[in-house]
């Protein structure tokens, strides 16, 4: 593992425990807004919103042509359609659950530490991203489909140039997806995914394949297998 990957990682856990922690609150306070928000907290027009106005009441008070003014520069496209949602969404409950005023405290703090978290992780991809264009395989590694930066990066570091690997079933077997075939005495109960392999390199893997699926020669293989 390179020394820019661990910082990644970590950040990418730090950035999930915050995003649990909003969506937790919100749940807990305001369920019907969660549903618009917490799916998008990843969103830099949401993180900023919430920056800015942390509680329903915040929300209600600023009003939608305040809301859309501030997240406009952030979500040109969408600005308008999101606010629209989350006034729905507030005017959906009408009790108020005590102790909700302490989101104006909570939120907006976690909001800005999501977005810090955001920003220090695509500064580290963009020094990966300049380690990566230096490598005489970036470019082939980068044009294959649901591969980017990051896997590239990871397919770098733990498979290298791959002639350490005498065929593509080595390649498979080291990385835990080759399938194996589970018996007991002589009986055959199939084949299934092995537990063992690079952890690394395995998800990196699964995810560059889901990621494939949205290339249209990738789908229709996918779909003929």
């Amino acid at each position: 593992m390179t020394a820019d990957e661990r910082p990644d990682q970590d950040l990418a856990a730090e950035a999930t425990r915050n995003r649990n922690r909003l969506r937790g609150l919100l749940t807990q306070f305001h369920p019907s807004p969660e549903r618009v928000l917490g799916p998008r907290l990843d969103h830099p027009a949401v993180t900023h919103l919430l920056e800015q106005h942390g509680s329903p009441a915040a929300l209600r008070k600023a009003g939608r042509r305040r809301l859309v003014t501030l997240i406009r520069p952030k979500a040109p496209r969408m600005a308008e359609r999101l606010v629209d949602e989350i006034v729905a969404a507030l005017d959906e409950q009408t009790v108020v659950v005590p102790g909700t005023t302490t989101l104006d405290v909570v939120v907006p703090s976690l909001a800005r530490s999501l977005a810090a978290v955001h920003e220090q992780r695509r500064a580290v991809e963009a020094q990966i991203g300049e380690l990566l264009e230096a490598h005489p395989l970036s470019k082939v590694l980068t044009s294959m489909p649901g591969v980017g930066v990051r896997t590239a990066a990871t397919l770098l570091v733990t498979v290298g140039d791959g002639t350490s690997f005498p065929t593509a079933a080595h390649l498979a077997s080291y990385a835990g997806l080759a399938p194996a075939t589970k018996s007991s005495g002589s009986s055959i109960h199939g084949e299934h995914a092995p537990r063992t392999g690079n952890r690394l390199l395995k998800r990196a893997m699964f995810l560059s394949a889901f990621a494939a699926l949205h290339h249209p020669d990738s789908r229709a293989y996918y779909d003929r297998q």
